[in-house]
């Protein structure tokens, strides 16, 4: 798995100049963009603003807040000069995507308040397909993205979303642009960045369904692994989230999280939950560790932090773990973080941590 958001950005930024440099002759101004209470030219320029936005807030590493900076078009600046500024902004935010680490997280507030550089590429385009069918809409112009730039999209930052008959239809129903057989109108819409939670010497990264796909397919989700590849846990894991997305019950809030070390971005193994929680409130966590990364603590520190994340939450009362009667190592790691032998289950002794 490639890091090819510059390149999508560049993708997605030629094919809506493409259709609108058609008509820069027309009156923008005085013409709405679609269903937006926007102008087709403030729309145009907004897609200016957000591209260099996202690549301020990447550049500059912004923790806390949008970096506070705005692009300001110079007066009497045609249509066609809001297309160069366009051209000029997602030249600036793809080679930034290009060059960003992948470790490298930046704010942004939806959900979990940061995003990486292929949430920041899917966010923005996402931003250049959706406002530029805005904008074609409002001058009566065709318009219709490949459909790998719009899956890109939704496996990134719409998981909740269940994929439907082509991807761009799905993308224009998600984000309340269009109607899909059998769903209802949507009215109100967020796209979903993936959970990080930070320990003293991991990171756990959730995987979105494009990185679930790809490890479930024999690939590294983007990561760099200890051993080169994950586990086979790890790739089921991955296949039953890949299983939820499909079936539109994926909750990504509980899904699959990759260990990453701090000291040098390297994934160790792979802790997740085995689905949302249930009636009771409670909710089953697995994991698994490469043999090169077995023997730190690293599983231990992991679960500590995403059990106490989960028993944060008001939806959660208690989180269980099943271990095999014979793995000792995994009963020590369950014991140190806390959890108690409750009972046992087809040969495995149930560990469970309440709140």
């Amino acid at each position: 798995m490639r890091n090819t958001g510059g390149d999508q950005v560049a993708e997605a930024v030629a094919g809506c100049v493409a259709v609108l440099r058609t008509a820069t002759d027309r009156d923008w101004e005085g013409v709405k963009a679609g269903g937006l209470t926007w102008s087709c030219r403030d729309t145009a320029f907004h897609i200016a603003e957000d591209l260099i936005a996202y690549a301020g807030q990447l550049a500059g590493r912004a923790q806390d807040r949008y970096v506070p900076f705005d692009v300001v078009p110079e007066d009497g600046i045609d249509n066609a000069g809001v297309l160069d500024v366009i051209e000029t902004s997602a030249a600036l935010f793809a080679a930034t995507l290009r060059t960003t680490p992948r470790e490298v997280r930046a704010f942004h507030p939806y959900p979990f308040r940061s995003a990486n550089r292929d949430g920041f590429a899917a966010m923005g385009i996402a931003e250049v397909l959706l406002h530029t069918h805005d904008i074609a809409e409002g001058l009566g112009l065709a318009y219709e993205p490949p459909a790998e730039l719009c899956e890109s999209v939704l496996t990134t930052i719409f998981p909740q979303v269940r994929p439907g008959p082509a991807p761009w239809p799905t993308l224009l129903w998600a984000t309340g642009r269009g109607d899909l057989p059998g769903r209802p109108p949507v009215t109100d819409w967020r796209w979903h960045n993936n959970l990080v939670l930070p320990t003293d010497r991991l990171t756990l990264q959730a995987l979105t369904p494009a990185t679930a796909i790809d490890i479930q397919a024999g690939g590294v989700g983007g990561f760099e692994w200890v051993d080169g590849e994950p586990l086979e846990g790890t790739r089921m894991a991955a296949g039953l989230l890949v299983k939820a997305y499909q079936e539109g019950v994926l909750r990504p809030e509980f899904g699959v999280l990759v260990l990453v070390r701090r000291e040098d971005g390297r994934a160790v193994g792979a802790m997740g939950f085995h689905a949302a929680p249930d009636g009771e409130g409670l909710v089953e966590i697995g994991y698994d560790l490469v043999a090169g990364g077995r023997g730190s603590g690293y599983a231990t520190e992991a679960l500590r932090a995403l059990s106490a994340w989960a028993l944060a939450r008001d939806d959660v009362r208690g989180v269980l773990a099943k271990v095999d009667h014979d793995n000792l190592p995994s009963q020590g790691v369950v014991t140190r973080a806390g959890f108690t032998r409750v009972s046992q289950d087809d040969g495995l002794f149930v560990y469970e941590l309440r709140g």
